[in-house]
C-alpha cells in the first residue's frame, strides 16, 4: 500500500482550530488596530487547551469608524460544516464603559429556551464570550485605555453554513454558532456532533417535553414525525450512530419517555446490545437475525438459510414481510427496548417503532422499567 491510499492515523491527523478561537484571534488583532493605526496581519491568542496558536489575518480594513479583520477557519483534518470560513470582527469604540459583544451577518441568534445563550442573543457560547472578552481587556490593560470597546463577529456565508448544521431545530436562526471549549478541533472526534445531541435534548426539556423520538437520520425523523404528530418539533433528536450516548443523555435530564425510530440495519444492531452502531463499528450479525426469526417461529430452514447468507438487514426485513412473519419484528423491537433499558439501568420508558426504507411500520414494541 503507497503513502497516498494508506489511511491517517488518528495521532497523526491535524489538529484544527473552533470558530471560537477565530473570532476571538480576528477581535484581538482589530482592536489592537484601532488602537495603534497600524495593519495587524498575524495575531496570537491564549487558548483553554492552555498553549498559544498565532492566526493570519486575511483582511485587516482600518476606517474612520472602526477596524473589521478576518481569518478563514482551518479545522484541521476534522470534518466540520464551518472549515473555511471566512470569521469576521468589526470592532469600533462605544461611549458607555465596558465591552459589548454581538454577532452580525452570519452568526445565529438564539430563539428557544434550552441552549448556553439565552433567548434573543447571538449564538456566541459561554467559553469563546469569555475568550472575546478575556483577549480584549488584556489589550485594553496593556495600552492603559478605559474606552468602552463594541465588538460584532460576523461569518458571511454563516447562514449557508448553518443549513448543514442542527441550528434550526435547536432554534438558532440566521447563521452559524461560534464554538469551542478548547480552541482546538480534535479530528473526527464526533465530539461537535454529541454536543449537538446534549443541546436539542436540552432544548426539548426547555420546551416542557417528557416524551422524545431519537432517530438516526432525516429519513427515520420524517417517519417518526408522521407516527407521532401530537409531539413538537423540538421533541425529534436526530441521534446519528450515538444510541448508548443519547439514551443516556436522555434519562440524565430527566426525559421520561424515549421513542426510538429507525430501520433494519442500526436497530438489528440496538437489539442485540450494540449501542454504536456505524457500519465500521458494528457490522449486521446475520446469524443473530436467524436466531431471533427462529425465536419468532419461523421453522421453514430455507427461510433461515436466506436470513444467514444475506447481503442486508433490509433484505431479511424484506423476505420476513414477504413470508408474512410479522412477530419477528415485534421481537426485535421488544430486543431493542431490553437492551436500551440495560445501556442506561432503566428510568426511563423505551418504545421502539422499525420501518422500512421507504416508510413502511414493520413493528412495534415498548417496555416500561422505572
Amino acid at each position: 500500500m503507497d503513502a497516498k491510499s494508506k489511511k491517517k492515523d488518528k495521532k497523526e491527523m491535524r489538529s484544527g482550530y473552533t470558530t471560537g478561537a477565530c473570532a476571538t484571534a480576528t477581535a484581538k488583532a482589530a482592536l489592537i488596530a484601532l488602537i495603534t493605526g497600524e495593519e495587524q496581519l498575524e495575531s496570537t491568542i491564549y487558548l483553554p487547551v492552555g498553549k498559544f496558536a498565532t492566526f493570519v489575518m486575511e483582511s485587516c480594513v482600518i476606517d474612520a469608524e472602526y477596524v473589521e479583520t478576518g481569518t478563514i477557519k482551518d479545522a484541521g483534518d476534522d470534518p466540520d460544516a464551518t472549515h473555511g470560513a471566512l470569521i469576521k470582527a468589526r470592532v469600533s469604540w462605544k461611549n458607555e464603559p465596558g465591552i459589548e459583544l454581538d454577532g452580525g451577518i452570519g452568526v445565529g441568534r438564539v430563539t428557544k429556551e434550552g441552549l448556553p445563550v439565552p433567548v434573543g442573543q447571538a449564538a456566541i457560547n459561554p467559553v469563546p464570550r469569555k475568550m472575546i472578552t478575556e483577549a480584549v481587556e488584556e489589550v485594553l490593560t496593556e495600552h492603559a485605555i478605559t474606552k468602552g470597546v463594541s465588538v460584532i463577529i460576523s461569518v458571511p456565508e454563516g447562514e449557508k453554513m448553518a443549513e448543514k448544521t442542527l441550528n434550526k431545530r435547536l432554534g438558532i436562526i440566521g447563521g452559524i454558532s461560534i464554538l469551542g471549549t478548547r480552541g482546538t478541533v480534535i479530528p473526527f472526534s464526533s465530539s461537535a456532533y454529541m454536543a449537538s445531541i446534549v443541546q436539542a435534548i436540552s432544548v426539548a426539556r426547555a420546551s416542557d417535553c417528557e416524551h422524545v423520538v431519537i432517530t438516526t437520520g432525516g429519513r427515520s425523523e420524517k417517519y417518526g414525525m408522521v407516527e407521532y404528530p401530537h409531539l413538537p418539533e423540538e421533541a425529534f433528536i436526530e441521534m446519528g450512530d450515538f444510541v448508548g450516548f443519547t439514551l443516556k443523555q436522555c434519562k440524565k435530564q430527566g426525559i421520561k419517555k424515549v421513542s426510538l425510530v429507525g430501520m433494519m440495519g442500526k436497530f438489528s444492531k440496538v437489539a442485540q446490545g450494540v449501542m454504536m452502531v456505524h457500519s465500521k463499528s458494528a457490522p449486521v450479525d446475520f446469524p443473530f437475525l436467524a436466531s431471533v426469526a427462529a425465536k419468532a417461529g419461523v421453522t421453514d430452514p430455507i427461510v433461515i438459510e436466506k436470513i444467514e447468507q444475506a447481503n442486508t438487514a433490509s433484505q431479511v426485513g424484506d423476505l420476513l414481510l414477504e413470508e408474512g412473519y410479522h412477530d419477528f419484528f415485534t421481537k426485535l423491537c421488544t430486543y431493542c427496548c431490553e437492551s436500551s433499558l440495560k445501556e442506561i439501568k432503566g428510568g426511563l420508558d423505551i418504545q421502539t417503532s422499525i420501518y422500512t426504507m421507504k416508510g413502511l411500520l414493520l413493528g412495534k414494541a415498548e417496555l416500561n422499567e422505572y
